[in-house]
């Protein structure tokens, strides 16, 4: 064996033969080194192999569903002026029982219609606040479009769920800066009589599941308004009021949805579970002439000076009514007043005491 590789290794072939195994055993050598890294690279995948395992994806805590909105305790109201924003798709929701219909929401942000939809308000002034909420919004395009063209911005509409052609009014609502209430149909002192519409309406004797369907029913009629009201009109759904089980499932939903109430019945107490406030005068009451109207505008404004704040309620934007309120409005200033939205002029829930 030793001749056969002497022989194999001699003369210039041979010599040519040793060279060509040299260089190939340091190819070889090189690959090797190469794909084994430097020697630092090496001591860390070494260390890195003796290190103890990674704790497997199992352990890895998924992040908690977004809590409560961090607007829930904060008074409604924006604090900048101008137009009122238009309806967000954020802030709004398919209704479970009919998707093609949409209803109010609180954003998955925590931002709520009571916000992101009112009048703009400086919450600073030290003045005392006396507001106005113009119901009927609707039912008159001509009385309405003037309404909002002639009354400040900071006058507050309730828009009725049968109005018609509701979309170009709103959004010249929302370009005067006017925020709006939505305006629930409630069983009223009165019914049948007075009759704010059975079809649809609130009523005390229809199970809790049906009111529910017919408020969500109202609800999606419109989009974009800070809140609702019991005001439809003369009608302020005192009998649903007084059942303390509906309204208060009412009450719920409203606040659920992040919007605030403005209760229709004059001087009524606050209500547990949304931010609300009572009426304090209907200024356009039986009768409607310049001199009853002067003297219920004039009463609310001594309201107003004497508990800091005070609410009335226009039922219908008759001109005349309109003319008074806005004249009146004029001299807020003069007064020590301001003059100021719903939204600024409502107030927190009251606790309820636990059923003993």
């Amino acid at each position: 064996m030793a001749a056969r590789v002497l022989k194999f290794l001699s003369g210039w072939r041979g010599l040519g033969r040793f060279w060509m195994i040299i260089l190939a055993m340091f190819g070889f050598a090189a690959v090797i080194l190469q794909s084994l890294g430097p020697p630092k690279q090496r001591v860390a995948q070494a260390e890195a192999a003796a290190a103890p395992p990674e704790p497997v994806a199992a352990d890895v805590k998924v992040p908690a569903a977004p809590g409560p909105s961090p607007f829930a305790e904060q008074p409604p109201g924006r604090d900048t002026p101008g137009a009122v924003t238009d309806p967000d798709p954020g802030l709004l929701a398919p209704d479970p029982s009919a998707p093609n219909r949409s209803l109010p929401r609180i954003a998955v942000d925590g931002r709520t219609p009571m916000h992101v939809y009112a009048s703009g308000f400086d919450p600073t002034t030290v003045r005392p606040r006396v507001g106005v909420l113009i119901a009927g919004i609707g039912l008159s395009e001509a009385e309405s479009l003037a309404a909002i063209r002639d009354l400040p911005a900071a006058a507050t509409l309730a828009v009725s769920p049968y109005g018609g052609n509701l979309d170009r009014m709103l959004a010249s609502a929302r370009l005067a800066g006017h925020e709006y209430l939505l305006s629930v149909p409630m069983e009223p002192q009165g019914y049948p009589i007075n009759d704010p519409d059975d079809r649809h309406a609130l009523m005390p004797s229809l199970p809790a599941e049906e009111n529910l369907g017919r408020l969500r029913w109202v609800l999606s009629r419109i989009a974009g308004y800070v809140g609702v009201t019991s005001a439809l009109g003369p009608m302020h759904g005192e009998r649903l009021a007084a059942d303390r089980e509906q309204f208060e499932a009412f009450l719920k939903e409203v606040a659920q949805r992040g919007l605030l109430f403005a209760d229709a019945r004059p001087g009524e107490a606050q209500l547990p579970l949304a931010w609300n406030r009572s009426v304090d005068v209907v200024i356009d009451d039986d009768p409607v002439n310049e001199a009853a109207l002067d003297a219920r505008l004039d009463a609310l404004s001594k309201l107003a000076r004497d508990n800091g704040s005070a609410l009335g309620l226009v039922s219908v934007p008759r001109p005349k009514t309109v003319e008074r309120v806005a004249a009146w409005s004029n001299s807020l200033m003069a007064k020590g007043l301001i003059l100021a939205p719903v939204s600024a002029l409502v107030r927190p829930p009251v606790k309820q005491e636990q059923d003993k």
